[in-house]
């Protein structure tokens, strides 16, 4: 027989209270300090993974989409046992622990490039891996953040993912000089920096379970599933934004670089920086969005973005000239950051204490396991119907998910709990 049991435990954290400015939490800093390091390290990920398939080693799009789709589906599972060790267990310590494992990928992946030997099969290998890291340590990641939030949630998520989206343009700046300055020293770079983030984490207090457990792992899992399904308001938001990301998010992983090389004729150096543009775009909405929260109905302006982002691509799909092509990737990058921080808004303060690593968990499972099914179907469509055309499929359920969430859901009347 498995028995739960309720600890009392002490915890040195100190969360931030409705009086206390986020800004003035010490150890919210602390927090973002935490996870700058591995946060440059894994958003070069995805600029090294499609411009060492398309520039360096030329993929066709199939097998790009084919690639990225293995990479990135086994972490959908890695991603759920990592929310119930993160509800089990102190989410600081599975951080470190991930942290000093993933230096061990890149520094693999430059051996095999000093060796002459890159192939397919070795940057899978290295892709996998890093995927294994990034969906075992993202619940981890929302748990600590929650804790230290308290009643602050909105602000919080919105700020952390403000400084998010602005260590990633840096790791994209870093990735994106592959093309002069080659493989290695970016793969070095990435190394260095999620090592580092293992020594940044250890300057936060420790993180003890709210509630102790001794079921089997996956039990925890199923009754995560099922406090999903009690919470409809969770479930709604999820399925929205996981269908959202299947062909949004597919569609900036696989598609984008595409239009970039092929289309525009750019280079590494030139996907870079228009990413760059793009995570600015999704900065900048987030900062606004701290000075107007909390919000009251969040999921109203959720499901607006849905509908906004069909006039975004479809502006992409007429292929403008690149001044409009490239203020066109600041209003994605903006539409991105609205509707993110919303969905991890809604879910993260409906979520119990109890279950909200679990939870988070399937909400990252959406933003970070769907895009590669989404590149594993946009990539046989660049194939079969041509680069622009592949974005039709998410013109066309930007509409749809908008007409769901009014007329089928509750989310476009949910009422924000602080």
């Amino acid at each position: 027989m498995f028995i739960c049991t309720r600890a009392t435990i002490k915890t040195d954290y100190i969360p931030v209270n409705s009086q206390q400015a986020i800004w003035q939490n010490s150890e919210f800093k602390l927090y973002l300090g935490s996870t700058a390091f591995s946060g440059i390290a894994f958003a070069m990920q995805q600029l090294l993974l499609s411009w060492t398939l398309i520039g360096i080693l030329e993929v066709p799009a199939s097998q790009v989409g084919l690639i990225q789709a293995a990479a990135g589906i086994p972490g959908i599972f890695v991603m759920l046992l990592g929310g119930v060790r993160a509800d089990d267990t102190d989410p600081r310590t599975l951080l470190i622990r991930v942290y000093l494992f993933a230096p061990v990928l890149p520094l693999f992946l430059i051996t095999v490039v000093q060796l002459q030997q890159l192939s397919i099969q070795a940057v899978l290998l290295w892709a996998l891996g890093m995927s294994f890291c990034v969906s075992y340590s993202s619940p981890a990641q929302q748990t600590i953040l929650n804790r230290i939030a308290s009643s602050s949630v909105q602000k919080a998520v919105s700020a952390a993912t403000a400084v998010g989206f602005l260590v990633q343009i840096f790791g994209l700046g870093i990735a994106g000089t592959i093309d002069k300055f080659g493989l290695s020293p970016a793969l070095a770079f990435q190394a260095t920096c999620v090592g580092l983030g293992a020594f940044a984490v250890r300057r936060l207090h420790p993180q003890p379970p709210v509630i102790q457990k001794t079921e089997s792992p996956f039990k925890n899992l199923a009754d995560g599933f099922r406090e999903i399904y009690k919470q409809r308001d969770i479930m709604q938001t999820l399925i929205i934004n996981f269908t959202s990301s299947v062909f949004n998010a597919g569609a900036f992983m696989t598609v984008f670089p595409f239009i970039v090389k092929e289309i525009y004729g750019g280079n590494a150096f030139l996907l870079s920086f228009l990413m760059v543009i793009f995570y600015a775009g999704a900065t900048i909405s987030n900062l606004l969005m701290i000075r107007v929260m909390p919000l009251v109905r969040p999921g109203r302006i959720f499901l607006i973005m849905q509908l906004s982002r069909m006039v975004i691509l479809g502006l992409i799909w007429f292929e403008p000239v690149f001044w409009i092509f490239a203020l066109a990737c600041v209003g994605w990058g903006l539409n991105m950051g609205v509707t993110m921080t919303l969905a991890r808004t809604i879910v993260q303060e409906s979520a119990t204490a109890e279950f909200r690593a679990r939870i988070m968990s399937v909400y990252s499972l959406g933003l970070l396991g769907s895009a590669p099914i989404g590149a594993l179907i946009l990539g046989s469509l660049i194939d079969s119907l041509g680069i622009l055309n592949a974005l039709i499929p998410a013109i066309s359920i930007s509409i749809g998910l908008f007409m769901y969430g009014i007329i089928f859901t509750n989310v476009y009347n949910y009422r924000s709990p602080t």
